[in-house]
């Protein structure tokens, strides 16, 4: 019997989310098609292999078989196709990503890592813009693939959740602020910042927020990183504006976090493509890698198999 390696990759996204719709989105496909594959698989092999429930699904003992062994297939192929690599001259081995300083400082060293460790032969090149000139540069060309900040952006992209994540102000916590649930940028803005240094996407950002209110910001401090940014302010040097995983599991640090009443704080982070462009096929590789770190699929077999 012949198998669609996409009916097999829907069958173990649909088996590990216990549910139709989100194994549909993390293949790309719509719940409707990915209930006719799933059909589809069932008719051919003779046999059920999911139960359908009032919220989600759940495997019988044949689907239980076929997921075990269908994750041992598709990860066999991809080793195949990491190991064919440096046999093939005419296959891509470098791939340049744009993130905005939010994902630089926070999630992609992991998450990049974790990519370069199962393609040894890939050279990336990853710099960090501002999310408006990402998605420029892609929409152009001159790049595939991007992080951005959630917004409205160039509407020759395509979007693909990465992290979901938030701007949050966080002052010494004896500071005068410290205990309050949420607050206006205005409010804050005449306060001593410590901020990252400039040229850095985030202090543009902050920067261009301030111009928004006709309010110069306050800048006590330029710092390297977030850590450093979160250090300052808990020796109270200033209050500053951070990603929330960028300072929440900063616990020894004398902090106060305080949610931001704006709007532009909600901040999740996407990856961008261009939308009349087909990918190479490292970029492909690399989107599968970033897009199933979202849906928290971190083994062995299941990263970076949504294409190959």
């Amino acid at each position: 019997m012949n198998y669609n390696l996409i009916d097999l990759r829907l069958f173990v996204a649909v088996a590990e989310q216990k549910n139709l719709t989100k194994g549909a989105e993390i293949v790309f496909l719509a719940p409707s098609s990915a209930s006719h594959r799933i059909k589809q698989l069932e008719s051919h092999l003779e046999t059920q292999l999911l139960v359908r429930e009032p919220r989600g699904v759940s495997l019988t003992k044949a689907g239980e078989i076929v997921l075990r062994h269908a994750k041992r297939a598709l990860a066999t192929l991809e080793q195949m196709q990491s190991e064919l690599y440096p046999f093939t001259d005419s296959m891509q081995t470098h791939v340049k990503l744009w993130a905005n300083t939010n994902a630089i400082h926070t999630y992609l060293p992991d998450d990049l890592g974790r990519f370069l460790e199962l393609h040894s032969h890939v050279k990336l090149i990853l710099e960090e813009h501002g999310s408006e000139e990402i998605a420029e540069a892609v929409a152009k060309g001159d790049i595939e693939i991007g992080i951005v900040a959630e917004q409205d952006l160039n509407s020759e992209v395509i979007l693909y959740p990465y992290k979901r994540d938030r701007l949050v102000l966080v002052v010494q916590s004896k500071h005068v602020l410290a205990g309050s649930a949420s607050i206006k940028f205005i409010q804050v803005v005449d306060f001593p910042f410590v901020i990252l240094n400039e040229g850095s996407a985030i202090h543009t950002f902050t920067m261009n927020k301030a111009a928004v209110i006709n309010k110069p910001l306050n800048i006590r401090a330029q710092v390297k990183s977030f850590d450093a940014v979160c250090r300052m302010v808990s020796s109270n040097v200033g209050v500053a504006m951070v990603p929330y995983d960028s300072v929440c599991q900063l616990n020894e640090l004398d902090l106060s976090i305080i949610e931001i009443d704006e709007t532009w704080s909600k901040r999740d982070l996407m990856i961008c493509i261009n939308k009349h462009k087909e990918l190479g096929s490292l970029a492909t590789q690399l989107l599968n890698h970033l897009t199933n770190r979202y849906f928290e699929q971190k083994t062995p077999e299941t990263d970076g198999m949504l294409l190959i």
